[in-house]
């Protein structure tokens, strides 16, 4: 069966272009010209992925973005945001809003190809293998609902940030590279992604770090990717 898609963008010729190569890609694809008409009709279909255009009439595609981080129906669904914006600021609003990858226009259409095929793999391979909760000290890692306790305080993560802190419990108190986590998290290794990650690491210390500014836990190695230490350790 194939990947059902849809296409929230109000440039109707950036949208028939997607959607007619999309199509000839082997997915299944709907549309929308307005972020609140996408958000209506993402409530109403069982789409696999959703990609965003980000400057839009009615909603923009961050305020879309949140409201499917917050619909139990839509909470899980990959989602990329398309923009001319391509500042580190804006991509840091944009996964800030719950994004699970931000393209810069004008992109080449085998390059959202390679990133949304490596989103649906990983949302693809969460079986219930994974149901059992990962515990590092007071860090408890929820697989089933994308959460984290830490200290008793239970948060809500993103996809993205449950699959990098998954990944880097899974080799705690070692150093991670750059290029494990792109190949692991997203599925490819792209050095122009590499601030991508870095981006997504400072929000998942705004949320597990008791003082972001001052990472106890989630620690840059330099020159080679990241550690999480055993918590209380830190």
């Amino acid at each position: 069966m194939s990947n059902r898609v849809l296409i929230v963008d109000d440039d109707a010729e950036i949208m028939d272009w997607l959607s007619t190569d999309l199509k000839l890609s082997g997915f299944y694809t709907e549309t929308a010209s307005d972020g609140l008409t996408g958000l209506q009709k993402s409530q109403s279909g069982n789409y696999d992925i959703i990609i965003l255009d980000v400057m839009m009439p009615q909603m923009d595609g961050f305020e879309v973005c949140k409201n499917l981080r917050r619909s139990a129906k839509t909470k899980d669904i990959p989602t990329i945001l398309l923009t001319a914006k391509g500042t580190l600021e804006d991509k840091v609003i944009g996964f800030g809003s719950g994004a699970d990858d931000y393209l810069v226009k004008p992109f080449d259409i085998q390059e959202l190809l390679v990133r949304m095929r490596a989103l649906l793999r990983r949302t693809g391979s969460k079986e219930p293998s994974r149901e059992e909760v990962l515990e590092s000290g007071d860090l408890k890692l929820h697989p089933d609902s994308l959460e984290v306790n830490v200290n008793d305080k239970l948060t809500k993560l993103t996809p993205t940030e449950f699959e990098i802190l998954y990944c880097l419990m899974q080799h705690i108190n070692q150093a991670v590279s750059l290029t494990t986590l792109l190949n692991e998290v997203w599925g490819y290794d792209s050095d122009e992604d590499v601030r991508m990650v870095r981006v997504h690491i400072g929000g998942l210390r705004n949320k597990i770090e008791p003082n972001p500014k001052y990472p106890r836990y989630l620690h840059t190695v330099t020159n080679v990717g990241y550690r999480l230490v055993p918590w209380g350790e830190g």
